[in-house]
């Protein structure tokens, strides 16, 4: 596509946006695709992309410096700042995306939150659930690709692996820190972490 070409369809779909109702802060910065879908009371901060199929429900906040492909949003959900949604992707009802966190062939359920630094892939994640900062699902094993089932109201702590395929079932919680590769039963508490060990005194070698 020339670029003038591409400026004018960019300029026409801001403009179609804008008089359904779209809020946008400094729409030039914004990207479209032609079959973008957005519902109503929706807010967009700059330097938003927006690639083919991506669908948004109502009284939805995209954060500054977004990507979002293929995906589907539902109504009051917020993502970003610096989120990346890849497709297959459902972010349900309330849930909530935060700064650099990747989301691929997932689907997010409602009043859930992934707030920071996470990489989430090929995962269920039900509702109320709260995924901590810096928590990476491990779901390729350099052949295939393995699926992580997180179920509702669960917990799961600041800088966990979960190594697929692994079930986190209802209201369990994950501590800070765990790598875990095993089924984690309902109403319990999975850690993995070698003894903290301290030396007194000690001093380094000259």
């Amino acid at each position: 596509m020339k670029p003038l070409n591409s400026q004018k369809i960019q300029s026409k779909l801001r403009n179609k946006f804008l008089k359904e109702g779209v809020k946008m802060l400094g729409g030039e910065t914004i990207f479209f695709s032609k079959d973008t879908k957005i519902g109503k009371n929706v807010l967009i901060e700059p330097y938003v992309v927006f690639g083919p199929k991506v669908k948004i429900g109502n009284n939805v906040t995209i954060k500054s410096f977004s990507h979002l492909e293929g995906c589907k949003i539902e109504n009051k959900v917020e993502v970003g700042p610096y989120a990346r949604i890849r497709p297959d992707t459902l972010l349900k009802e309330g849930s909530k995306i935060g700064n650099f966190v990747e989301v691929k062939k997932s689907t997010v359920g409602k009043k859930s939150k992934v707030n920071h630094l996470s990489y989430i892939g090929d995962t269920d994640i039900g509702k109320a659930t709260n995924v901590g900062a810096g928590t990476i699902t491990c779901n390729y094993d350099g052949i295939k690709k393995h699926k992580t089932k997180i179920k509702d109201k669960v917990f799961i702590g600041s800088n966990s692996s979960l190594v697929a395929p692994v079930i986190i079932d209802n209201e369990s919680i994950v501590g800070a820190g765990s790598v875990i590769t095993k089924n984690v039963s309902k109403k319990s508490l999975a850690l993995t972490r070698a003894l903290q060990t301290e030396i007194k005194n000690y001093e380094r070698k000259k």
